[in-house]
């Protein structure tokens, strides 16, 4: 008999999963002023998990720890976070909210309407709000996307049911 957790974690798989593109965006602000672009963490050997933020994002607030934790714990098993705050123009904000949460993983900056014309345009579904997430295989290619928010476990899942055993 299937138990009600197995049905549960096999509806939010579902719903969590979406074959896309291997298009990454041209580059971004990094807090310092430099630039970056997806391209320089995506595609580079390991699963790339994209947190879409807002410092005034009341659930990036609440659940900001268990994505550094997340973070801290798979960064050398093969999947690491990458913050996409959409506080680019109030960089001192998104500066507030990194420190905050003690957040190690790096994050890049874009305007808000910047950040949902991004997402549209690398997801091909309407932007509905933060937080929002990305989810890119070791070779770059997006293989999920979720508004909303989606609990650590989750992603561990769905990285382990989409990584080939040797």
């Amino acid at each position: 008999m299937i138990g009600k957790s197995s049905i549960r974690t096999a509806l939010l798989l579902a719903v969590f999963a979406w074959g896309g593109a291997a298009a990454v965006p041209p580059a971004l602000q990094v807090l310092d002023k430099e630039t970056a672009s997806l391209d320089a963490y995506v595609g580079q050997g390991s699963w790339v998990i994209v947190k879409i933020w807002a410092s005034d994002c009341g659930v990036c607030n609440a659940e900001a720890h268990q994505y550094r934790d997340f973070h801290d714990f798979n960064k050398d098993r093969g999947a690491v976070m990458l913050g996409l705050s959409l506080d680019g123009d109030d960089p001192a904000a998104a500066r507030a909210f990194i420190e905050r949460h003690e957040l190690t993983y790096p994050n890049l900056l874009i305007e808000r309407a910047g950040g949902e014309r991004l997402f549209e345009r690398l997801t091909g579904q309407r932007w509905i709000g933060t937080p929002s997430f990305l989810v890119y295989d070791p070779s770059g290619t997006l293989r999920a996307q979720q508004v909303g928010a989606v609990p650590a476990e989750m992603i561990e899942q769905f990285i382990a049911a989409n990584t080939p055993a040797d």
